[in-house]
């Protein structure tokens, strides 16, 4: 059933053929991202700044989503380790029912909370009307995105990380098109501004949807409309969150703390945060082949872990950090260099540049360090200790970044923020490797 036996083989050679097409995949999500940014960013600072502060909402449900995605891949590629084809079925159909339970709580819950959770991040009267327009939309197309981020999951965890980049790809692609003909109103469509890069957000994951949807049934045959006990459905439910929860918590943090450092930013203007938000979605480009590698982690250990090949394990991780750490260098070095041009790219005025500049210039130093912290947190997750994951991404940004950035950003002003984001990457990577060697010593 599995495209990949990852309990065989070369550790290095399987990582690479697994993590290149991820790549593809994690290009088409910043694709995807940096599109909004690039169409919205040409409509006005003040578009900009509404589309930067839906960051840490959206990242949150995206947070939640991708726990569930998490705790399903990991629960799955151990049963794919342990040859167990009926148990893959039963997890694969349970693990998408409780997605679309959770789309439904997640678009009542968000359409009623627009107003205040955005008053709370610092939105004004001036921008909060744009905000409207965009999150009444994009909460209404949740379920185009819970059930392929499952679902892509569900994929991975049977080896097979071509088809999800091919989705993910389909996905920037449709939206790539639809961003500037709704958004700008070209052709035969009507001008609807930041309402229409949230509905070509929507259409183009309705794509995706479709998709993932014939991949599990038509082609994998791994989602099963067979009715089951309550019981049953109930156990899946509860293997699945016991991963699926932590990691889901511990995803929230990251928007959380940068819910606050966006509101610490909003204090030097509305230029500092949209520069702010342009310099992230330049991140998500240069942190795309770390990103891949850190999602093809969790399969690799879930199924070592299902067939008991801890040796296994252990090399794969100690290849995937070494690899990060030079990745790391490597990117930051670049970014130096390119930043004014990158920055020229998105907009055209010097506040909002220097931002930027500023960004990548200081944070991709601690990239390298980032990328061993993915690393670990996947391979906790699937060696089932997901309250120590949970506990590392904690640690980064609610107890050394955020009080780190609110202490240096009273002496440097927005500097201090960003150097305070790359001295929690290298005390937290630091831990996390503690962590790491401590759990597999037992195994």
């Amino acid at each position: 059933m599995a495209r990949h036996d990852l309990t065989i083989g070369d550790e290095k050679r399987l990582l690479k053929t697994l993590t290149i097409p991820m790549i593809f995949g994690v290009l088409g999500l910043v694709a995807f991202n940096l599109a909004d940014t690039y169409f919205v960013g040409r409509l006005g600072t003040t578009q900009m700044a509404a589309l930067t502060f839906t960051f840490p909402v959206v990242l949150v449900l995206n947070s939640l989503n991708l726990g569930l995605g998490v705790g399903a891949s990991a629960v799955i590629s151990k049963a794919v380790g342990e040859k167990n084809h009926e148990k893959i079925k039963r997890l694969s159909s349970d693990s998408l029912t409780l997605g679309v339970t959770f789309a439904i709580i997640a678009i009542i819950i968000g359409l009623m909370t627009i107003e205040p959770v955005f008053r709370r991040l610092g939105a004004d009267d001036s921008v909060m009307p744009y905000i409207r327009d965009y999150m009444s939309i994009w909460y209404l197309g949740v379920p185009f995105v819970v059930i392929p981020m499952i679902g892509n999951n569900i994929i991975r965890a049977l080896g097979d990380t071509k088809t999800p980049s091919i989705v993910m790809l389909i996905a920037a692609i449709g939206n790539i098109i639809l961003d500037p003909l709704l958004i700008f109103g070209i052709w035969i469509f009507p001008e609807m501004g930041v309402k229409g890069a949230a509905l070509a957000t929507v259409f183009s994951r309705s794509i995706t949807f479709s998709v993932g949807l014939y991949v599990l049934i038509i082609r994998e045959k791994v989602v099963t409309p067979k009715v089951i006990h309550i019981k049953t459905l109930l156990n899946s439910w509860k293997e699945i969150l016991f991963i699926g929860l932590p990691n889901a918590i511990a995803r929230m943090i990251l928007p959380i703390g940068l819910g606050i450092i966006t509101g610490l930013i909003s204090n030097y203007g509305h230029e500092a945060v949209a520069g702010y938000g342009i310099a992230t979605r330049i991140e998500y480009f240069a942190l795309a082949i770390v990103q891949a590698l850190s999602a093809i982690i969790p399969v690799y250990v879930g199924q070592n872990f299902g067939a008991k090949k801890i040796d296994r394990i252990r090399t794969g991780l100690r290849i995937s950090q070494r690899f990060s750490l030079l990745y790391g260098l490597s990117a930051y070095v670049l970014l130096f260099i390119t930043a004014p041009l990158l920055a020229s790219l998105f907009t055209k005025q010097t506040e909002v540049s220097s931002v930027i500049v500023l960004y990548l210039r200081v944070v991709p130093l601690g990239y390298g360090l980032q990328g061993v912290i993915l690393i670990i947190v996947g391979a906790l997750n699937a060696l089932r200790h997901p309250l120590q994951a949970a506990l590392l991404n904690l640690v980064q940004m609610l107890i050394i970044y955020v009080p780190l950035a609110l202490l240096l950003s009273s002496i440097m002003d927005i500097k201090g923020i960003f150097i305070a984001l790359v001295i929690s990457f290298g005390i937290t990577g630091l831990f996390a490797n503690f962590v790491l060697n401590k759990n597999l010593k037992y195994k």
